[in-house]
């Protein structure tokens, strides 16, 4: 029976315990969600420059009060981090108000500067970030100081939820191919789709020959069609040596001899001439032959070696054909090769006859330099050269031609797409074709709706242009879309489970 008495006390008091213990641990969730309920609540940014994207969060701000800002600084240019510099935040009412700088980043990408206001109101809230790259001076608006944290809480509106948010870190983003660009309202041109012929430029490629004639001895012996040649460098001989007739060593001393001869003459004369005992007209005579001689003497002997006579390319450039080989004899005035500088290339566009009253109104065209690298000869300082006015049995298309003014990294004669843009422009939205998703005909783009928050919209398009896409519904002028890396946001929304925020605030 004690026995039995001893258990029944024990389990008495574990029991009271127990309960203790869970009334004490509802007593502390409950003083935890009252600390939450009072909390400062947060505010965060999105701000697009030229340059930069800021996205910052920090608590309201409070008098008295410490506010930690997490400022992610992006470089558009690629969507990088900025992992060097420093950032000053402003707080400004008129002419007076308080800063903060952080000097390097607390991790890549992110700087934390914090501001304790000292009086309640409206204020400018202003970024100035400074790179060993370059400057910038984000406006965020403006921005209220609460006098306490219950103003704060009452005075801070709660975010409504969107549905269709997708959350992308900015560190998931900075690790990746990631890029955005803003909607833009721009001219919209119509469009016909067509292709078009690479072609160098007759401006820049020059041919060069034989000053004389002999044999062909290359500068170097891997010389081909391609290779790169710098203006001034020698590239091939021509060597009369062992020849008979026609040979330059020996014209070049019979031409040398001429001169000398004509050139003792004009010097007797000349002081004669001078001294008034020989006429004018004798004197021009002589002083004729004297300049004629010298003339065919230094161009003979002009690049000349003991080797022959040296071929030098006037420009820098490629080989884009050579017309001799090694050792081959050539006659005066014969082809031997031709460079060009591709600096500027000719781009040959076919077109239907049936567009023939369109091209009239030519405003510009479309091409790509590269695989899928779309560009604009309007843009770029290219002009129309020529517009095809007639066709022929055995060629029943028109021809356009156009002098591109930039690098081309596809060969001559190969073909590229090509857009002729006509019609009078109208202004429309437009955004870039890699920002496009396509499911089944259905086309979609990925938002941003701020620095983290993004969003599937679709949208119905409709003429391209180049590299560009007008939107005739789904977006606005001003918003961001995903250019590169959109599969990747688009999965995440597809995951049905937010990622940990990774933030080193």
């Amino acid at each position: 029976m004690r026995l039995i008495y001893m258990m029944t006390l024990f389990l008495l008091i574990t029991a009271c315990q127990s309960a203790e213990e869970q009334e004490a641990h509802s007593h502390e969730d409950g003083e935890e969600h009252s600390h939450e309920e009072g909390a400062v609540p947060a505010l965060n940014f999105t701000i697009w420059t030229g340059q930069t994207e800021l996205f910052v969060e920090f608590p309201a701000l409070v008098v008295g009060q410490p506010s930690r800002f997490a400022a992610h600084f992006t470089v558009l240019d690629r969507h990088q981090p900025v992992r060097e510099g420093s950032v000053t935040v402003n707080l400004i009412k008129g002419d007076k108000g308080i800063r903060s700088t952080a000097d390097a980043p607390s991790s890549q990408g992110i700087f934390t500067p914090t501001l304790q206001p000292k009086e309640a109101g409206e204020y400018r809230l202003v970024f100035e970030l400074k790179t060993p790259d370059y400057s910038d001076r984000i406006e965020v608006g403006n921005v209220q100081v609460f006098a306490s944290v219950e103003d704060a809480v009452q005075g801070v509106p709660v975010a409504a939820e969107n549905a269709n948010a997708i959350s992308f870190l900015k560190e998931q983003a900075w690790k990746m191919d990631f890029q955005t660009a803003p909607v833009m309202e721009k001219e919209i041109l119509d469009i016909i789709p067509t292709s078009g012929v690479w072609k160098v430029a007759p401006s820049d490629y020059q041919t060069l020959i034989a000053p004389a004639s002999g044999s062909v001895s290359f500068a170097k012996g891997m010389l081909t069609e391609g290779s790169p040649v710098r203006k001034g460098q020698v590239l091939m001989t021509v060597s009369g040596a062992g020849l008979t007739t026609g040979n330059l060593d020996t014209e070049i001393q019979k031409a040398k001899a001429e001169f000398e001869q004509a050139q003792s003459e004009y010097l007797r004369k000349k002081e004669l001439f001078e001294a008034k005992i020989v006429p004018k007209a004798e004197f021009e005579r002589v002083e004729q032959r004297y300049m004629i001689a010298k003339a065919n003497f230094e161009t003979l002997s002009s690049g000349y070696t003991g080797s022959g006579k040296q071929i030098i390319s006037p420009i820098d450039g490629y080989i884009k054909s050579i017309q001799a080989q090694n050792g081959q004899f050539v006659n005066q005035g014969a082809a031997l090769f031709s460079v060009t500088s591709h600096k500027s290339s000719l781009l040959e566009v076919r077109v239907s006859p049936a567009y023939f009253s369109q091209l009239q109104q030519l405003q510009d065209i479309f091409y790509q330099t590269s695989p899928n690298n779309w560009s604009s000869l309007k843009a770029k300082g290219g002009k129309v050269l020529s517009v095809g006015k007639e066709v022929e049995a055995d060629q029943p298309l028109l021809s356009v031609f156009a002098e591109v003014n930039e690098g081309v990294e596809m060969p001559e004669g190969s073909f590229t797409e090509a857009q002729l843009a006509v019609g009078i422009p109208a202004n429309g939205t437009a955004i870039p074709s890699a920002a496009l998703l396509e499911d089944y005909g259905q086309y979609s783009v990925i938002v941003q709706l701020s620095g983290e928050s993004f969003e599937r919209r679709n949208i119905q398009v409709g003429k391209k242009n180049g590299s560009e896409v007008e939107v005739l519904n789904g977006l606005k002028p001003g918003e961001v879309v995903v250019t590169r890396g959109a599969y990747q946001v688009k999965m995440a929304s597809m995951s049905g489970q937010a990622p940990a925020h990774g933030h080193a605030h």
